[in-house]
């Protein structure tokens, strides 16, 4: 139906709806059908004619009555009572009186006909139209404002397959109230028994406030049913118009292992990157791709993308190009090998960069164990090759960013990034470069994670392999590793060891079951299997020894270390012999000097 076609119907429905009211509301004062009067034609046409007008003003005939509320049937009441007062003035200009009584009757006639008629296809369609089989019955986690959105929305879209049945909130003033007609029924700790009584299908976890730890109480609460749970998208999403409040999302591993947002220092981090000229090495790996694309939303003058692998480094300049393509940043993919000590001294010299974020390393834990010399070659003589060139140019800051299998090192993966921090120490003492290290634990997402395994393992039908039932990890999300990263940068005096608060460690066979269960498999229908500690491996690991952190935070969730010993003369012995040692030599080596099994002659000791 056309707009001119919806108009000319309900003035013609309106008309009569006004003039029944008003004759009916004659019979019920006076008790008589005789209308023809000077009074009755007076009050008709003034509230025919003020009706239409004033129902124009309130675009009552523009309204979607399918989906009629509270603001509609305040529109009809204005409309309805002014139209009276008009009449009633009317009267007592025209006939020098004005009858209350028969006002009065028409007021709640006309508003019962017209209201009445407006909101009658709304009834219908509640009651007989939603009414669609096959729809899928879903329960609602939160009955504030996000979780009453949900409701509404589903309630108003015929198109959609869920069905709301229950809210659930652990809210008390809430409990027992029904909310568009549904129930809120219980807390928390009921929704199992919700599930199972109520045959819920799907639950959606309707409270963008949560933080992670509630967020997971709620998960693990929803794990013990067969329901299929989500969650509704970030509130600044539905904010600003990304998503609609319908448009679920799966719970991810990372909203139950990520972390709270971490607040930034925008204006340090602003003064050493907005304008500047910035190189980050290992540019498309997972940890360098997302600090290139934190350092972009600064405004760079130029980031250079220093990279091994020419695929990764073309894939985030396309992005980074595409993200940024107004934005004034000169971007240069730069194909290099760390162990290449001319080449970077070349690229340093060209480019002349003000900071240098050093995330190209081999991470790999057993691959590492079964090739210790080229963790020799890439994390060590890399980082000094970098260190060296970094200085050498005047670069400003230099960031490297290391593991917490640095600490107290059972692997040579471990033991090279922690002798690379030895490096980047002793070259920070004789030079004008500020060189840190950036400790963290494991990164969600991040190559060479445990989840994109488990995530295979669990799409082919299982079992999940975990090494040790009691192996347990720090874990955060890459962007917020990432921008602690650059946090640490904008904190730096010069050899420090930075380490981000990695919160509470996961049990990894923990991580494994909620991986499993978010899939929507049963544990036992995937299994879980204990395949052994692989070489280098520990049960644990340690972000600082017990005598090497600071008690308080520098910044909100960044410690720095107290004091390191470096072990310079030795670490350049090792690089000296490496290629004429066994595997198992150059592995103890590397062992006994990262965890400061030798006999040092002249110590070194400096503040971080």
């Amino acid at each position: 139906m056309t707009y001119r076609q919806r108009l000319s119907f309900f003035v013609l429905i309106d008309s009569c709806i006004v003039l029944l009211a008003i004759y009916l509301s004659k019979f019920f004062v006076d008790g008589t059908f005789h209308v023809f009067t000077p009074r009755m034609v007076v009050t008709s046409v003034v509230m025919i004619i003020s009706h239409h007008l004033i129902s124009l003003k309130f675009h009552l005939y523009q309204k979607a009555w399918a989906y009629a509320s509270i603001g509609e049937l305040l529109s009809i009441l204005k409309i309805v009572t002014l139209s009276i007062i008009i009449a009633g003035v009317m009267q007592q200009i025209f006939i020098k009186d004005i009858s209350f009584r028969l006002l009065a009757v028409t007021w709640l006639v006309n508003m019962s006909l017209i209201g009445g008629t407006r909101f009658s296809w709304r009834l219908y369609r509640d009651t007989h139209l939603k009414q669609i089989d096959n729809k899928k019955r879903l329960l609602i986690i939160g009955a504030g404002s996000a979780g009453t959105m949900v409701v509404r929305q589903l309630l108003n879209n015929l198109q959609s397959d869920l069905l709301p049945v229950a809210f659930i909130d652990d809210d008390g003033k809430k409990q027992r109230l029904d909310i568009f007609g549904i129930p809120v029924i219980g807390g928390i700790s009921e929704l199992e028994e919700a599930v199972r009584n109520l045959e819920i299908d799907n639950v959606v976890i309707a409270i963008p406030s949560l933080n992670k730890k509630e967020l997971n109480r709620i998960f693990q609460e929803c794990a013990k049913t067969t329901a299929k749970t989500q969650i509704l998208p970030m509130l600044e999403d539905l904010m600003t118009g990304k998503v609609s409040v319908n448009q679920f999302r799966d719970v991810q591993v990372e909203d139950l292992l990520g972390r709270e947002p971490v607040q930034l220092d925008i204006e340090s981090i602003s003064e050493n990157i907005t304008d500047k000229v910035i190189l980050v090495t290992g540019a498309g790996g997972s940890i360098g791709s997302e600090v290139c694309r934190q350092i972009a939303q600064f405004q760079p003058k130029q980031l250079i993308l220093l990279g091994h692998g020419e695929n990764s480094i073309y894939t985030i300049e396309m992005e980074l190009k595409e993200t940024y393509r107004d934005g004034g940043i000169k971007l240069f993919p730069v194909i290099a090998d760390i162990q290449d000590e001319k080449k970077l001294m070349s690229v340093m010299s060209y480019f002349r960069p003000d900071m240098v974020y050093h995330a190209a390393a081999h991470k790999h834990v057993p691959l590492m164990e079964a090739n210790p010399e080229e963790a020799i070659k890439n994390n060590i003589i890399g980082t000094m090759n970098l260190a060296k060139a970094a200085s050498w140019n005047g670069v400003k800051t230099f960031v490297m960013i290391s593991t917490d299998k640095a600490v107290n090192p059972t692997s040579v993966m471990g033991a090279t990034k922690r002798l690379a921090e030895m490096i980047v120490q002793h070259i920070d003492q004789k030079s004008n470069t500020k060189f840190v290290a950036v400790r963290f634990g494991n990164v969600l997402g991040s190559r060479g994670s445990v989840i994109p395994l488990f995530k295979k393992q669990i799409k082919k039908g299982g079992p999940v392999t975990v090494t040790h039932p009691d192996m347990i990890r720090y874990f955060m999300t890459i962007p917020e590793a990432s921008r602690l990263v650059l946090q640490a940068g904008a904190l730096a005096k010069g050899g420090e060891i930075f380490v981000l608060d990695m919160g509470d460690p996961v049990k990894i066979v923990d991580l494994a079951k909620n991986l499993i269960k978010l899939s929507g498999n049963s544990i036992e229908e995937i299994g879980i299997e204990y395949s052994g500690i692989r070489p280098g491996e520990k049960l644990f690991e340690e972000l600082l020894k017990e005598d090497e952190v600071h008690s308080e935070q520098i910044y909100p969730k960044i410690y720095v270390g107290k004091t390191s010993e470096l072990f310079i003369q030795e670490i350049d012995n090792l690089i000296a012999a490496y290629s004429i040692l066994s595997h198992e030599e150059i592995r103890e080596r590397l062992l006994n000097l990262a965890n400061y099994k030798i006999v040092k002659n002249p110590k070194v000791s400096i503040s971080v």
